[in-house]
């Protein structure tokens, strides 16, 4: 285990360029995990532990199963889709048939294939919307008074998406949503203000099943159709090579600097967990050289691993995906996706700012350097061999953002586009092959998603039935005292603990229907409600007790887990305070603002930001005293609230910091001199 006295090594202690970028680092940035690393990523993401078929003929079966997959959606994006209750059912049914043949039972079960209770669990799986296809009308007049039919292959549908979801997300999501299900059946005899009338299994599970408001609700609706193409975009945009673009870029423009490597993780990760969505994937994706490498060149392990953490993380908040959960919001806030990418836009990148400062402020108090210029990829290079991939992204954003064409035709257009771009070069020229392999690999990476969309619907369901939802907002207010900041800080406790060990789409999901409708109900703008709950639901990666992301770049760092874990805490303490910052200053939201209020609350809050990392690394130009870190971390508090008066005071404290800081350098200067 490291010892603390890790972080006081000599910079001059230099690592030989060999030893810098061995075989496995090398591997690594061009996407090639070692066998650990990839146990690490199957040990603590659920969703990479999928089977490995033994049999060659059921590997093709199912290769070309997840291509006529993705090929449905595809097309119908095109063409439009069936009636909505028949194209729901549909996509949950593919889903679950990929499901129960991708995921084994356990840990112990065989890999090599599934069982014949997993072919039988598919079939059932595929049932399900033959019956809705066959007796629509009977399924939608008979809502609410189901008969037996009704009743068994409701009850099959549930069972059916609890156990798909407990294989590809592990237990805590079909937990809590068996929690909820016990809540709806028996919280009749619940006293105070969380009983309610009862239902029956019969009421609950028609709820779930024919209509839109449980499994087949908004979350399955958005999984359909803006998550499985922007998945599909993502899993196109790989196997044209855009992940070895990304760190190529980021080591060309940072991999020098003072505290290169750390540079590097931040915004390699920032940008592929923007696309992929999954923190601990991008952890161990980007962490296997970016983690390596920082600690080569003097970071410790626990905080080389806490910086890939929060980056792959922080990419989750990034536009324009936004890791899909961007398309929920949009949709249960009725708003345009492209109005969500531009308000979300300041918030992510004064949490990445927030990083950037702590990495570079942490180099400079221990003098470390960057990697060697003549071992880097030039940035001339980098751009001429691959730049061109850039082209699709900027498609992408016109169409949201100018052309006024729908998310869903945007996507479409922008994955052909990918095809077509990618030809521009033979190193990033797709074959049919290619194109086929993205096809399948999106369809496989949509399974995960989409059946933690199914069963969160089962927990909107019954929260919707019950007003589950209203009663728990009631609650935090009352628990905050009707106070703005005590609501606050409850609503992201609340977060923070429904999203622990839940993947990050349903967290949002969850957190959404429970916590954020507290602050609507004290006058906050809703985005700025959703905003803060889903900051909050997306930092439970970070914070121990769970902290898979912090975990994971612990397993490849060999560090603490977690130390690994308060570590990511300290870098990630801007992102922390970020939400209450455009809660009480919605104009970092830019919400019913002018650009010059935008741009003036702006830059006060990147000066919040840097005074957070000052006080938090204790070190600007030389050290600062602790009495002058408490100071400057109040300073940085101050300009939280974007009045004139607080931001002065804050300006007050940076200027006091400035002049005690070259107060100490001369001195120290002298004391050298002398």
């Amino acid at each position: 285990m490291e010892k603390a006295g890790r972080d006081s090594r000599d910079p001059s202690q230099t690592v030989p360029d060999e030893e810098i970028f061995d075989e496995a680092v090398e591997g690594a940035v061009h996407g090639r995990l070692s066998e650990d690393q990839q146990h690490l990523l199957e040990e603590l993401d659920r969703e990479a532990y999928v089977r490995k078929p033994a049999n060659p003929v059921f590997a093709k079966v199912f290769t070309v199963l997840c291509i006529a997959v993705s090929l449905y959606h595809f097309v119908t994006a095109f063409i439009g889709t069936p009636v909505v209750l028949e194209h729901r059912s549909l996509h949950v049914a593919m889903m679950l048939v990929l499901g129960f043949l991708m995921y084994p039972f356990s840990r112990k079960s065989d890999r090599g294939g599934p069982s014949l209770c997993d072919w039988g669990l598919a079939a059932a799986a595929a049932a399900v919307p033959v019956y809705i296809c066959v007796d629509y009308l009977g399924v939608v007049e008979r809502a609410g008074n189901p008969d037996q039919a009704d009743l068994i292959v409701a009850t099959l549908l549930v069972l059916l998406v609890l156990e798909a979801s407990r294989r590809s997300a592990g237990i805590a999501l079909p937990l809590l949503s068996l929690i909820f299900i016990a809540y709806g059946l028996f919280g009749r005899g619940l006293p105070g203000i969380f009983g309610h009338r009862g239902y029956t299994w019969m009421q609950l599970s028609n709820h779930f099943f024919a209509n839109t408001e449980g499994i087949y609700g908004t979350s399955v609706s958005v999984a359909a159709s803006y998550i499985f193409l922007f998945i599909l975009f993502g899993a196109v945009m790989s196997k044209s090579g855009m992940g070895i673009f990304f760190n190529d870029m980021a080591m060309a423009l940072a991999g020098h600097s003072k505290g290169g490597p750390a540079k590097v993780a931040v915004l390699a990760s920032g940008l592929l967990g923007s696309i992929n969505g999954s923190a601990v994937a991008n952890v161990v994706t980007t962490g296997a050289f970016t983690i390596p490498l920082m600690k080569k060149t003097g970071y410790s392990r626990d905080f080389a691993g806490a910086v890939e953490a929060t980056a792959s993380v922080g990419g989750q908040l990034l536009p324009p995906v936004m890791g899909a959960a961007a398309f929920i919001m949009a949709e249960i806030l009725n708003m345009p996706y492209s109005l969500i990418i531009v308000h979300a836009a300041v918030p992510a990148l004064l949490y990445y700012l927030g990083i950037i400062i702590q990495v570079q402020l942490r180099a400079g108090r221990l003098g470390l350097s960057g990697l060697p210029r003549e071992r880097l990829p030039r940035t001339e290079a980098v751009f001429r061999e691959r730049g061109h991939l850039l082209i699709p992204i900027g498609i992408l954003l016109y169409l949201l953002l100018f052309s006024g064409v729908t998310v869903i035709y945007a996507a479409v257009i922008t994955i052909v586009a990918t095809v077509v771009v990618a030809c521009l070069r033979k190193n990033t020229r797709m074959s049919l092959r290619d194109i086929l392999d993205a096809f399948a690999d999106g369809a496989r990476q949509t399974v995960s998603v989409a059946l933690a969309c199914a069963c969160v619907g089962i927990i909107i369901g019954v929260a919707s039935k019950t007003g589950f939802g209203l009663t728990m907002a009631n609650t935090i207010i009352a628990m905050g005292s009707h106070s703005l900041l005590f609501t606050l800080i409850f609503t992201m406790i609340t977060c923070m603990i429904l999203g622990m060990g839940v993947p990050s789409i349903p967290a949002y999901i969850i957190t959404a229907t429970i916590a954020a409708p507290a602050l609507t109900k004290l006058g906050i703008a809703p985005l700025s409600a959703h905003m803060f709950s889903f900051y909050y639901a997306m930092f439970a990666n970070l914070t121990p007790p769970v902290a898979l992301a912090a975990f994971a770049a612990a397993g490849i760092s060999g560090g603490n887990p977690v130390r690994t874990g308060v570590a990511a805490v300290k870098l990630a303490l801007a992102g922390f305070i970020v939400p209450y910052m455009f809660i009480y200053s919605p104009q970092l939201l830019l919400i019913d603002t002018t650009l010059w209020e935008g741009l003036r609350v702006t830059a006060g809050a990147c000066l919040g930001v840097f005074l957070i990392g000052a006080a938090v690394e204790g070190y600007l130009f030389t050290g600062i005293h602790p009495v002058l870190r408490v100071l400057t971390f109040a300073g940085a508090l101050c300009l939280i609230d974007g009045g004139l008066g607080t931001d002065a005071a804050g300006l007050a404290v940076l200027i006091l910091l400035l002049l005690a800081q070259r107060f100490s350098a001369r001195r120290r200067l002298a004391g050298a001199g002398g």
